[in-house]
């Protein structure tokens, strides 16, 4: 088969796209796969191509630009030998170690799985949401707070202090009730 994009050389590269019902299949060659870029492989490529784009790993198609006799300094757990471009093979970490050892990799990975968050804050139970959910917008509240009060933006500041005082009372009521 020959490249679609080229139609010079051997397709060595077969993309698959299933979207709306409707199947879509593209054959490229490599030189061609490279020309589309990373995007391209991303929306269209396998999983592996998807994978390594969100772990920040090298192109598949890309050129290895390494010195010779440069010795590369790898991160390794000290407790399982984990390696971080193991644990991107595999899929898995060796230990619960591995995640204060890689924390540093892990953070952007988690950022752009998470829409831009970090920090996993999970599902509150409906009977005993109302004060958790409280409390969080609380606590949210009052670092919004300090960040108005450090760059001086007083009359934020005093917004935002009325809304926690709002929902601190809110909150006494929930709990009066609750006895």
């Amino acid at each position: 088969m020959v490249c679609q994009e080229c139609n010079e050389k051997p397709a060595t590269l077969h993309f698959t796209n299933f979207s709306n019902g409707e199947k879509t299949e593209l054959h490229l060659c490599e030189r061609c796969a490279q020309e589309k870029g990373e995007m391209f492989l991303l929306s269209q490529g396998p999983i592996n191509n998807f994978l390594q784009g969100l772990l920040n790993m090298d192109s598949p198609f890309q050129a290895k630009t390494k010195e010779p006799f440069q010795q590369e300094s790898i991160l390794q757990c000290e407790k399982c030998s984990m390696t971080f471009p193991k644990f991107i093979k595999v899929g898995r970490f060796g230990c619960s170690n591995c995640y204060e050892t890689f924390r540093d990799q892990l953070v952007p990975v988690t950022r752009r799985l998470h829409s831009g968050n970090s920090t996993h804050i999970g599902k509150i139970p409906k009977r005993v949401g109302g004060t958790l959910q409280l409390q969080r917008n609380i606590a949210s509240l009052k670092q919004t707070l300090s960040e108005h009060i450090d760059k001086e933006e007083f009359e934020a500041a005093v917004e935002v202090r009325d809304q926690i005082r709002s929902l601190e009372k809110e909150l006494a009521d929930e709990r009066k009730g609750g006895e």
